[in-house]
């Protein structure tokens, strides 16, 4: 019997090509595509409430969907500034006090190492207003080599520069046309589908949505109850700078290892300003250990993973995965997507399950 490829086959195989390549095209622009992933991200995020503000009436007036997407972008800009407002003046304040007290900091040193040191036989003793003479001296001689090697830097790297600010100014522009038509774009992509899997397709889809709207809630949850953790335990051990530390260490958690590595950062710098002894530097280690604890195996696997269906060593698991396959971006993303391909794994086992494969019993085995 000859072989013979129908009609409907050959369409198949031609419009899943055409979709291979797609992809593949979508794959090689990558950095051209980084600001409408990143706005397509919040847009997802930010679209409940826009959708809120848009069915709000007013005096028999409707809120028109443009003026609802500038609201919630205004306010969502105003988080960021005010996170930008509470980081710079901290900084602003301890990084002359921390200039002044190296020298108090290095004879601190000196008294408690160096002792310990001519005991085995080394001698080492810093001298912070030496330190501090050769580092200005360093700079005065060679300020034009610095400089002209800051000139070629930005020769060399001006175009990332020009990149990274035309991604910034990019996302918002996105994020405002997405908000907008973000509906009728959802409409065109189900109305893309073919008709024999729409249905199950969008089925899918309202699941995955039910599961992501349920991790951006508990990770809303474990950013509160972090700062108000971070804010408490710092307060307590009597840090003048407790609660803008604790806010910033509680709202980056969602940033893998930044939120928590930024606020012990500060934290440390605070104890090292206003501390007579090793006391305050304990103190530090002492909060911010318990919270890695606290966030790592208790809030996270349990406001965020049983939220998604997910078990707590699966959560630990899906973020060391895939941060060894993609990085950073990969433990960001590394529940989101997890929860997505929960969705596809928990269909196709049912599929499995309905399979002939699995159903079919062994043949009995023949009679002599």
């Amino acid at each position: 019997m000859p072989f013979s490829i129908s009609q409907e086959q050959k369409q198949s195989a031609f419009w899943i090509g055409l979709w291979l390549l797609v992809v593949l095209l979508l794959v090689s622009l990558g950095p051209v595509l980084t600001p409408f992933i990143a706005a397509a991200i919040l847009a997802y995020a930010l679209n409940p409430g826009v959708d809120r503000l848009d069915r709000l009436h007013w005096r028999r007036l409707r809120v028109p969907r443009a003026a609802a997407v500038l609201l919630v972008m205004l306010v969502l800009g105003a988080a960021l500034l005010a996170l930008v407002l509470i980081v710079v003046p901290v900084l602003k304040k301890e990084l002359p006090l921390l200039q002044d007290r190296i020298p108090v900091l290095l004879e601190r040193f000196n008294a408690l190492a160096a002792p310990r040191l001519h005991e085995l036989g080394i001698t080492v003793r810093l001298d912070g207003d030496g330190i501090r003479h050769l580092l200005t001296q360093q700079l005065q001689t060679s300020g034009e080599e610095i400089w002209r090697a800051v000139l070629n830097s930005a020769r060399v790297g001006g175009s990332a520069v020009l990149g990274w600010l035309a991604t910034l100014v990019l996302i918002p522009i996105v994020l405002f046309y997405l908000l907008l038509d973000w509906h009728p774009m959802l409409r065109r992509c189900a109305n893309a589908i073919p008709r024999r899997w729409v249905g199950q397709t969008v089925a899918m889809a309202h699941e995955v949505d039910s599961l992501l709207a349920q991790y951006l809630r508990g990770q809303l949850l474990v950013m509160l109850v972090l700062a108000v953790y971070y804010s408490a335990g710092l307060m307590l051990a009597g840090f003048d700078v407790a609660l803008p530390i604790g806010i910033i260490t509680g709202l980056l958690v969602f940033i893998p290892y930044l939120g928590f590595g930024l606020g012990l950062g500060l934290a440390l710098l605070a104890a090292l300003l206003q501390s007579s002894g090793w006391q305050d530097l304990a103190a530090v280690a002492v909060v911010y250990g318990v919270g890695q604890v606290l966030e790592s195996f208790i809030l996270t696997p349990r406001l965020v993973g049983e939220r998604i269906g997910m078990n707590p060593l699966a959560v630990i698991f899906a973020l060391l995965a895939f941060g060894q396959l993609f990085g950073f971006v990969g433990i960001l993303l590394a529940l989101p997507i997890s929860a997505i391909l929960m969705v596809a794994y928990r269909h196709l086992r049912k599929h499995y399950l309905a399979s002939g494969f699995y159903t079919a019993k062994a043949a009995p085995p023949p009679k002599e």
